[in-house]
């Protein structure tokens, strides 16, 4: 009878959202109160148990030590690259097929060295891409050739159509061109655009019109920037911009590390999109199109829609407020989890603000 009862009691403290069991339920409060538990965490197909990135949903399903039954259905039925699983083999076999992206990206972006390109235009409205991806390369300078310079920048629209492209001319003298990654040479950067001149074209095109003071998260004519480690590219460029409308898939949670580290582009691409990139001399524009086709993928997840999905918003303040101690231990699992807020701003929700 007593085994009975502690059997209930663990149910009574089992996290509803990762299956984390505890002892007392003021520590299921307490675990409540700084998981940030959400419908926007990847979630197991198979046993609807929430992980916090998709690695470490990837451990769950074909990791070293994966929950077993989850691995055997997974195996059969299960997307290698979005970890979706589907009714059978077969509808796993035709999706897959859509969900593998071809590595063709570089032979359009070779066609990229062919010279400048600028269709970087101003317009209100909806007119223009919404959502441009940029990637850098860089040289060194310095006198050891350890710091980096940009010297060349691409910058797609959602269709991975090239908006602009150019070599750039750095500030500063290079002394080293990288060239077995870059495939950059002194003649190249010699009548290259100069940085300044770059810079305010950048900025001017992803701000479209708008003062930067007045940007905001949700709506308006500035333009969301996609890309991968992009504190470095623009400070590179010495470009500001908003952090509410920068999307960077080496710092968006889902894609991180389970050690919350930020996983490498490459290996993101071929995790996640089923090809290889940056191998030999690299181009831009693979990265671009790389960067966007997660921040496709990302965004196109159909998650519960949410008034206030966020914990920082005004609403959510109290949810889980120290002196609602005792109300929340009165609540159960599923009721703590439906109070739950994301501490992230999933990129599902621009399919919603930002259409």
């Amino acid at each position: 009878m007593d085994c009975r009862f502690e059997s209930a009691e663990t149910h009574r403290n089992k996290c509803a959202a990762c299956y984390r069991q505890f002892n007392k339920l003021e520590h299921l409060v307490e675990h409540m109160r700084i998981s940030y538990h959400s419908v926007h965490e990847p979630t197991c197909g198979i046993c609807r148990k929430h992980c916090r990135s998709f690695e470490s949903l990837r451990e769950h399903l074909i990791g070293p030590l994966p929950k077993q039954e989850c691995r055997d259905i997974f195996a059969y039925r299960g997307c290698k690259f979005c970890l979706k699983v589907l009714d059978s083999p077969n509808s796993r076999r035709i999706h897959q097929e859509k969900c593998q992206f071809s590595g063709n990206a570089g032979i359009i972006g070779r066609f990229s060295n062919l010279g400048l390109r600028d269709n970087l235009a101003i317009g209100g409205g909806a007119r223009g891409p919404q959502v441009v991806a940029m990637a850098c390369k860089m040289v060194g300078g310095g006198s050891d050739g350890s710091l980096d310079l940009c010297a060349r920048v691409c910058l797609i629209d959602e269709h991975e159509n090239i908006i602009f492209h150019s070599y750039v001319k750095p500030p500063i003298p290079v002394t080293n061109y990288r060239y077995e990654t870059t495939g950059i040479r002194a003649e190249y950067l010699r009548d290259a655009m100069p940085m300044r001149q770059v810079q305010r074209k950048i900025q001017d095109f992803l701000c479209n019109g708008e003062p930067m003071w007045t940007i905001r998260a949700r709506g308006g004519r500035a333009r969301t920037l996609v890309g991968h480690g992009l504190d470095h590219d623009l400070e590179c460029l010495q470009i500001e911009y908003r952090a509410e409308k920068i999307r960077d898939t080496a710092k968006y949670p889902p894609l991180m590390k389970t050690s919350k580290l930020s996983n490498s582009l490459k290996y993101l691409t071929q995790a996640y999109l089923g090809y290889d990139i940056q191998t030999g001399i690299q181009d831009p524009y693979d990265d671009g199109v790389a960067t966007m086709r997660l921040y496709m993928r990302m965004r196109s997840q159909v998650h519960k829609i949410q008034d206030y999905p966020l914990a920082t918003d005004p609403q959510n303040r109290n949810n889980f407020a120290s002196w609602r101690q005792s109300e929340l231990e009165r609540m159960s699992p599923e009721q703590m989890l439906e109070i739950s807020r994301s501490d992230y701003y999933c990129w599902c929700l621009d399919s919603l603000y930002n259409p």
